[in-house]
Formats: structure tokens, sequence, C-alpha cells
């Protein structure tokens, strides 16, 4: 058993790990409600409180696939420690929190698995790292968003060859109530995947320090990590908000229930198949997607080409991040 100190530094790490989760949910809002702000659909009140419902309620929808992907297949457990894990979800933080203060839609996600490579090379060199894994994130940074344009297009394609002779206010008042539905959906896959990225690492900082004789998620990390980030997006990132719901591209009720249909199929294919992936790169994906029906000049792309190199900076940034985070915590005593 651990002694009273260690225990103590074992539960501010979790908590630390929450308030990613928490930051997660606030970074991440943007993702969720940004459509349906924009369209006015929801005021940014009631969409913030939608979503961070089913952010929580998903707990009960997805098994903890992705959870075990982080916690087990980014970087051995067995170089994992109280330092390490702390280093990494510190690169992920500070990270998301400028990003948020630049209004960038960068993904929190990929801040995780970069501060968490960070701090596992800088203690044990790239030996630390499960390659199978990584590859399978870093392929999906292409796949997710690509998908989310296809399906957002496809989509949207769709709905304007079926209601082509529909008269506008008639489509309009359609879109404006099924719009409810898909942000739900949406806010339901964001939730089902990003909250357990949070809960493989809480899990593999339990298992490492031996409070868990095999790998799994307890029940109390579900429900705080979906707790934690449901409160973080009833607080939302506003200034991402206006980036994704306004810059991007401008949506309709109709425009906004197909890139949050087509994000959440993705989502939740990726989610239940174990895959962590971007919510962020999915939903701008496709936000795109449904833009490019109308014509590709409706997309604007020098703030797409922003987002872009903010998305190429994240794994690097927040492993730096992480890397100086560890060497500097390993002077403390407390570590």
């Amino acid at each position: 058993m651990l002694d009273p100190h260690s225990l103590l530094i074992v539960g501010f790490v979790v908590l630390v790990a929450l308030a990613f989760d928490f930051i997660n949910g606030f970074h991440d809002a943007a993702n969720s409600v940004a459509t349906v702000v924009s369209t006015r659909v929801l005021s940014p009140r009631w969409a913030v409180l939608w979503a961070a419902f089913f952010n929580f309620i998903a707990m009960f929808v997805f098994k903890s696939h992705v959870a075990t992907t982080i916690g087990k297949g980014t970087v051995d457990p067995a170089v994992m420690d109280v330092a390490t894990v702390f280093a990494g979800l510190m690169g992920a933080i500070i990270w998301d929190l400028l990003t948020w203060w630049w209004g960038l839609p960068t993904s929190s996600s990929h801040a995780l698995v970069g501060g968490f490579v960070g701090a596992a090379v800088t203690k044990a060199g790239f030996g630390s790292l499960v390659t199978s894994g990584l590859f399978k994130i870093l392929i999906f940074i292409v796949v997710s968003p690509t998908l989310g344009l296809v399906l957002g297009f496809l989509i949207m394609t769709a709905i304007n060859w079926i209601f082509c002779r529909s008269a506008p206010s008639k489509v309009d008042k359609l879109f404006r109530r099924l719009q409810l539905v898909s942000a739900s959906l949406y806010s339901l896959g964001h939730g089902g995947n990003d909250a357990q990225k949070t809960m493989g690492i809480i899990a593999v900082l339990l298992f490492s320090t031996g409070h868990l004789k095999e790998f799994h998620v307890p029940l109390w990390v579900v429900v705080a990590c979906h707790a934690a980030m449901g409160f973080g997006t009833m607080f939302g990132g506003w200034r991402i908000v206006k980036t994704m719901g306004m810059k991007v591209t401008k949506l309709q009720p109709v425009g906004g229930f197909a890139a949050e249909t087509a994000a959440a199929a993705t989502l939740f294919l990726a989610t239940f198949s174990g895959i962590p992936v971007s919510t962020t790169h999915t939903i701008t994906g496709s936000i795109m997607g449904v833009g490019a029906t109308r014509r590709l000049s409706a997309v604007r792309w020098g703030i797409v080409n922003r987002i872009l190199v903010a998305w190429l900076l994240t794994m690097p940034a927040a492993a730096a991040i992480a890397a100086l985070t560890y060497l500097l915590i390993r002077l403390l005593p407390a570590f």
C-alpha cells in the first residue's frame, strides 16, 4: 500500500485529470453547440445545457473501448508513474487553454496523446511508445475529418435533392426540429469518445500505482469523467463557437442538421471501434462538407488554413510542454 503522502499525490493527479476533462468539455463545447447556436435553433444557454446532458448520459451508451486504447495502446503502462501522468496532463491542459484564448478549435484528444508521448519519451525514450496504437491515432487524424466532410457533403446533397420542390419555410421549420435530434446525437458521440480518454488516463495511473490489480476502468471513474466533461460543456468556449459556427461557413438549420448528423455517425463508428478521434476535426470536416455543396467559395479557406496549422502543431506542442513539465517536476521532492 502507498503511504499517506503518496496517496495524496495520486489523489491530486486524479483531480488534475478531472480538471483536464472539465477543460476538454469547456474547450470542445463549441463543437457540440456551434451549429445549433449559429442557426439560432437554440439560445447559447439552452444549447450548452442540452449538450452537457447528452455528454453525461453517453456513459450508458458506450463501453470503455476508447479508454482501454488510451490507457494501454499509446504508451507502455509500465513506464507510467505519477510524474509522467501529471506532466502529460499539463501538456494537454496548457495547450488547450492557449488555443481557447486564441479561438482555435484544436483537438483536446491529440493534445492529451501528445502530452503523454512527450512525457513518456522524456522519461524512458521512444521504446516506451506503443507504435501500433499511435499509428491508428495518427491515421484517424486524416480519416475522421475526411469521413465527416464526405458524409456532410453526401447528406446535404441528398437533402437538397429530396426537398428540392418543398417551400423553404417548411424545410426550415422541419430541420429546426430535426437539428435538436442531430445536436443530441453529436453531443452523445462527443461525450462517449472524449470522456473515455481521461478515463483511460486515470485508470492507467491507478494501475501503475498499485490501486488496481489489473487494468480496467472503475465505475466511479466513468461517472466522474462524464460529469466533469458535462460541467465543462455547460460553461462553453464562446471564442471557439464564433470560429466554428460563423467563420468557417454560414449555416442554416438544414446545414446544421447535415453537419451534426455526419459528425455523429463518424464519432459513433470510431467509439464503438475503440478508436480515439478528434471530435473537433470531425465536426470541422462535416461543416466544410456541408458548405462545399453550395460552392467551394462558401467555405472560408483562410480560416480553414489557420485551423489546419493549429491541428498540425497540437501534438508536438503539447509533447514539448509535457517534456519540459516532466523535467521540472522531477526536481521537486514531492514527485
